[in-house]
């Protein structure tokens, strides 16, 4: 009997320590299931794998770096060669490398630029010290001479002589890399006149910020002043970094307000006078968007938009004479886009050129005579993105992106230079977003596809036939975290607003959801020209972040409106012209309805909005217009009046103010701030240089005048991105899920 009591015990200790063991791994489990906001934004746990390459000239290999060593990959076979090694990089008497920020060898290779210590100008780095390595002698100096750290911008090496030539302080100069001899090409920059590089407006509504160009044969230089005399300046003012205040003043032309003056020159590299193109029009009510060299030419191709972008003038200039004509001019009822997929072809003779010209995006082939501009990508869907002519006689092809059937996905479609034998070639069984790099010979490409949920995967690719050749980025162990997570498949519709108008949707739910019972629904929102939010691809921590709260019980969607950056034509995309924050809101709302009509577990009751930058003041017009559809708003860094943008943008999708007063005030949610009724939270970084600080406090006093509650948190000196500071994104990730939880309590009724 004392045997079995014995036995008995330790068969009572085990099958408590197997149920602890099971308990223990069932929480794991549950743990491992369950999203939380630290998991997300304070942890590198679902942080994706890229791969950050670039092609070699020959495009028979790609270049990576690793640490401080740059290695190049050859395509075919795949072995690995140091081509610069940590130890070249690695200054006299010193013990540690350069860090590489940015790199570029000179035409024959035998010279590297180094490009390190780089510091934030705006949105970019863009500052920061230049280092030139002579790969046959291991010699390593400096540019820049006595200059200060982190001085210099947008080095660049002569196409043909041992020069470089960069911008400091607001000047051009060009540096002789065997005698250090330094030549100032410009003497007039100051805080008010640029050269070389742009003011705030042009580097983020133009896209424009290295602002000079190297000749072929490296005898001149072309380069863009930016005079902001006379401009509109803004101040950014900083209260917590010293006992008394600091401010930053910077040049910001607000919509109807005055513009800077732009012109482009060009310069001899040895030195001398400036030689100012002849440009038309008024140069402050002109945008000059894009400028560079015809290949093998002394000539320039200049973009020139006016004021409304109503146009973009295709221009042609002499270097030498100064000479100019115009090749054709772009028109549109609406805007225009400039031309960021111009390519050369047919040594010179032709350019490709993209227009909507017939209601469609699509590629075109032109001459710089402008006589013949002949369609290239076929009529009917738009080409996303003109990637490569592979103009090899044997190929004679040019690829791009294009997606025909569903707006929410991205495909590569190769077709031939004569405009026939279209063909898609990424495969069939291979649905959602990819991404395509390829060789400068047409031969390679670098491709990554993911889907909404499911992370990136990258391998390399032979064309034309998009042969897989090798995997070089897999993210297994994420896709194997994911997989592990609590979650219901994303799902991807369309909703029906209007007679034959159908927006693109996608669907977030809770796991394992009751139909019978009714849930909150949360959209996430932009709904700007700028850009879309209902695409099938990986889109890692937003995406998370959703996720997290479909576990809680929340349904999470996102709809496209009209005026959205899809590949649905140009209608589609430009129907908002001077109706932004018009049309947008209402296509919004009436998705909502109509989801709420068809979806009967869906509360009406509990119905939340949010978006950041455009996102946000769509948000605004939501809460503010559709009061009793909308409950709980979430509006961080809104531009709540469009009279406080900048000119380029606004100006583009709602004209002049003066001409559109009725577009500015019904556009403007601050016009409804007496509207409101439901949970409004505003946040605003107050060193926002994009959206002002500004806005939101205009939005403010709007809301006390009419006794409207709402709850508000500013991030003192923070930008757009707010996410600078220790802890900065953690703390508005965990404030804008607790007031959701708070103002639209999660889970089934």
């Amino acid at each position: 009997m004392r045997k079995l009591g014995i036995l008995t015990c330790l068969i009572l200790i085990l099958a408590g320590r197997l149920l602890h063991a099971a308990e223990e791994e069932a929480a794991k489990k549950a743990d491992e299931a369950r999203l939380t906001v630290e998991r997300i934004f304070a942890s590198a746990e679902f942080n994706a794998q890229g791969l950050s390459a670039r092609w070699a000239d020959d495009g028979d290999g790609y270049l990576t770096v690793d640490g401080s060593s740059i290695v190049r990959h050859d395509a075919a076979t795949g072995n690995k060669t140091v081509v610069v090694s940590a130890a070249d990089l690695t200054p006299p008497g010193q013990s540690s490398p350069l860090a590489i920020n940015g790199y570029d060898f000179s035409q024959s290779g035998d010279r590297l630029l180094i490009y390190t210590n780089s510091k934030r100008v705006w949105r970019q780095n863009s500052r920061g010290d230049y280092w030139v390595l002579d790969r046959s002698a291991h010699e390593l100096r400096q540019l820049g001479g006595n200059s200060p750290p982190s001085a210099l911008q947008f080095a660049k090496l002569s196409p043909v002589d041992a020069k470089a030539a960069y911008v400091r302080d607001n000047n051009l100069y060009v540096e002789d890399l065997r005698s250090g001899k330094i030549t100032r090409l410009t003497s007039d920059g100051s805080k008010n006149v640029i050269n070389g590089t742009f003011d705030w407006i042009y580097e983020e509504e133009l896209h424009l910020r290295d602002g000079f160009r190297w000749s072929g044969d490296g005898k001149s230089i072309a380069y863009w002043q930016i005079d902001t005399t006379g401009v509109p300046r803004f101040m950014l003012v900083d209260n917590t970094s010293s006992m008394y205040p600091k401010t930053t003043s910077f040049a910001y032309p607000k919509t109807g307000q005055q513009n800077p003056v732009c012109r482009v020159g060009i310069v001899a590299a040895e030195g001398g006078e400036t030689r100012w193109l002849d440009l038309p029009g008024d140069r402050r009510d002109n945008y000059l968007a894009r400028m560079d060299w015809i290949p093998g030419t002394r000539n320039l191709l200049l973009q020139q938009l006016n004021r409304l972008q109503n146009e973009n003038r295709v221009m042609v200039a002499e270097a030498d004479s100064g000479k100019l004509r115009t090749v054709f001019v772009e028109r549109d009822k609406a805007w225009v886009d400039v031309n960021d997929e111009l390519m050369w072809l047919d040594e010179n003779q032709q350019f490709t050129w993209i227009s909507e010209r017939d209601g469609w995006r699509r590629g075109y082939l032109a001459t710089p005579s402008g006589k013949s501009v002949r369609s290239l990508t076929p009529r009917g869907y738009d080409a996303v993105e003109l990637l490569r002519i592979d103009q090899s006689p044997e190929v004679r092809l040019a690829y791009y992106i294009a997606s025909p059937a569903n707006a929410t996905q991205r495909y590569l479609y190769a077709v031939a230079l004569t405009g026939a034998n279209l063909k898609r070639l990424t495969p069939e069984d291979q649905p959602g977003w990819h991404d395509y790099s390829i060789s400068p010979n047409g031969k390679w490409a670098i491709h990554t596809r993911s889907r909404m949920g499911q992370p990136p995967e990258t391998n390399l690719v032979r064309l034309p036939e998009h042969e897989s050749v090798r995997t070089l980025v897999d993210n297994k162990k994420l896709e194997e975290k994911l997989g592990k997570l609590d979650s219901e498949p994303v799902e991807f519709f369309q909703v029906e607003v209007e007679k034959g108008i159908k927006l693109d949707a996608y669907c977030i739910k809770p796991p394992k959801f009751d139909a019978k019972k009714k849930y909150p629904l949360l959209v996430y929102v932009y709904g700007e020209p700028a850009g879309q939010t209902v695409t099938d691809r990986w889109s890692g921590s937003g995406y998370l972040w959703h996720l997290m709260f479909a576990q809680q019980g929340y349904f999470v969607m996102s709809f496209d409106n009209r005026g959205t950056n899809s590949p649905r034509g140009r209608e589609w995309r430009k129907c908002i012209y001077r109706q932004v924050g018009i049309l947008a809101p209402n296509d919004q709302a009436a998705a909502v309805k109509k989801v709420l009509a068809e979806r009967p577990y869906l509360d009406p009751d509990r119905v939340g909005i949010w978006g950041w930058s455009g996102g946000g003041s769509m948000t605004l017009n939501a809460i503010l217009k559709f009061p009793k559809l909308y409950s709980t708003a979430m509006a961080v860094a809104p531009v709540p009046n469009q009279r406080l943008y900048d000119t380029i943008y606004q100006e583009r999708y709602m004209g002049l103010p003066g001409d559109n007063v009725k577009g500015y005030l019904e556009g403007s949610p601050v016009n409804y701030a007496h509207q409101l009724e439901g949970n409004l939270l505003l946040v605003h970084g107050t060193g926002d240089d994009n959206c002002h600080y500004q806005g939101t406090e205009a939005l403010v006093n709007e809301l006390v005048r009419h006794n409207r509650p709402f709850t508000m948190m500013a991030y003192p000196n923070r930008t757009h991105s707010i996410g600078e500071g220790a802890g900065t994104t953690l703390h508005l990730r965990l404030l804008l899920t607790r007031y959701l939880q708070e103002k639209l309590p999660p889970g089934p009724k």
